[in-house]
């Protein structure tokens, strides 16, 4: 006969093998952000180096957006100067403005991420005044090129607050929804962008200092916002049906920007000059690449960072037993 007790056993029981952690969530989220946002940053400052601050910068600048043969200043030769200025004035409309910053927040408080909506206000608030701070304090020498002048209008206040509105809309929203306003947002942004060029307001540069600043401020707010919340990323834990869903969301944003591509770029051709294209296409390639690799960076993160998500996501100690006789 023998005898047996019941006791807590300090090892774990027995069972499959777990698997080694994947590489990406051995860094945490807010720290791969800020790196992110640090690169960014240096690819901003570099933007300005080399279009502002130098001399074969304010010469490509001049080749790709010539000034005016008649009337001066650098509004460009083109039907499409009517319609860029209506979306100039269309997106400039305050009310519209506040109006689409109102329902950052709506989306935010329906999502119980009121934090993250507030986050994505600032955001465009900080996206203008660094804009019209740095037009104003950044100096644009005289370095002799005809085309030039020595006005600053690095980094574009229109291209940044697009960027940083679209992106405020990202912060808030869920994972599959974010994931499918990208590329019409990114679109959206594209259209503003070459408004600006086309209405002579903005040098090429500019706008990719614009879009380059929007997409800093972006992924520093979702950086803090990343270390004061308890999500997990998603990035390392999807199945092979995430995986699938995934390829199957970057084809359709791909068919849709070859579509974009094909059916847009003919007939910009027929109606700008090639300088003018190349500027667009360069514009609308980059921000569309940003947007996608910010889409990649978040992926699925909700960004929760009230105390009831922080007391759910807290583990529970394990009560598990097992009798030893």
């Amino acid at each position: 006969m023998s005898t047996g007790s019941l006791y807590s056993v300090g090892r774990s029981t027995p069972g499959p093998a777990r698997p080694l952690p994947h590489a990406r969530a051995a860094v945490p989220l807010g720290l791969r952000l800020l790196a992110a946002a640090l690169c960014a940053l240096l690819a901003l400052t570099l933007t300005a180096a080399v279009f502002v601050r130098s001399h074969p910068g304010q010469w490509l600048d001049g080749v790709l957006l010539p000034p005016a043969q008649r009337g001066g200043g650098y509004e460009q030769e083109t039907v499409l100067v009517g319609p860029a200025k209506t979306v100039l004035a269309t997106f400039g409309n305050p009310t519209l403005i506040a109006a689409l910053l109102g329902v950052v927040l709506l989306v935010g408080v329906l999502r119980r991420r009121l934090v993250a909506g507030v986050v994505g206000v600032g955001m465009v608030v900080c996206a203008v005044l660094v804009a019209g701070a740095v037009k104003t304090q950044l100096p644009r020498p005289d370095l002799g090129i005809e085309s030039s002048t020595t006005h600053n209008s690095f980094p574009s206040g229109h291209v940044a607050a697009a960027t940083a509105l679209l992106l405020a809309f990202l912060l808030v929203l869920p994972g599959w929804a974010r994931r499918w306003l990208a590329v019409p947002g990114a679109a959206g942004v594209s259209v503003i962008a070459a408004a600006t060029m086309i209405t002579g307001w903005h040098r090429l540069s500019d706008v990719l200092g614009g879009v380059l600043l929007g997409v800093t401020v972006f992924l520093l707010a979702a950086a803090a916002l990343a270390a004061w919340s308890t999500d997990q990323d998603a990035a390392g834990g999807s199945a092979g049906g995430g995986l699938w869903r995934r390829l199957a969301e970057a084809a359709a944003g791909l068919v849709v920007l070859v579509w974009a591509l094909v059916v847009v770029v003919p007939g910009l051709a027929a109606s700008v000059q090639r300088g003018l294209l190349v500027a667009i296409v360069a514009a609308a390639g980059l921000t569309m690449f940003l947007v996608g690799a910010v889409v990649v960076l978040v992926r699925s993160t909700d960004f929760a960072c009230s105390g009831a998500a922080r007391s759910r996501a807290r583990p529970q100690p394990s009560t598990e037993t097992r009798n030893v006789s």
